[in-house]
């Protein structure tokens, strides 16, 4: 064997070992992992339920966002010089497309940063 042929050989064992490994690679997208993302979604619509009727009137709007995180949506305006704010959080599952709408929230109702409601029934409650 002549020496560049050897010297090849010398630098490819090296670099060939160090190259080996493992490497796992997951698609989120997939069919199996569907089942998984749908299971992780199902845990937060319950503890969302469950948070949200742990509340009482009155509670703090800062305290509502501390316990339950950012919304899934928010809403807000003014009547007669009452400032209104409407968070909706995920609670329940009606379309099986992957997305959050808000007929799949449970609206939170605040009136001057208290609460005054949850459900539909206080949002319909609005002046």
């Amino acid at each position: 064997m002549n020496n560049v042929k050897r010297l090849s050989l010398l630098m490819l064992v090296p670099l060939t070992v160090s190259l080996s490994g493992c490497l796992i690679v997951t698609d989120r997208e997939s069919y199996d992992d569907q089942d998984y993302q749908q299971q992780d979604v199902a845990d937060v619509e319950r503890s969302n339920r469950a948070i949200i009727a742990s509340f009482s009137e009155g509670e703090a709007i800062a305290v509502v966002r501390e316990r339950l995180g950012t919304p899934d949506f928010s809403e807000s305006l003014t009547l007669n010089g009452d400032s209104y704010q409407v968070l909706y959080y995920r609670t329940h599952r009606l379309h099986k497309d992957g997305l959050t709408t808000k007929d799949e929230c449970t609206p939170i109702v605040f009136k001057q940063a208290k609460l005054i409601g949850t459900g539909e029934l206080a949002l319909d409650r609005l002046p």
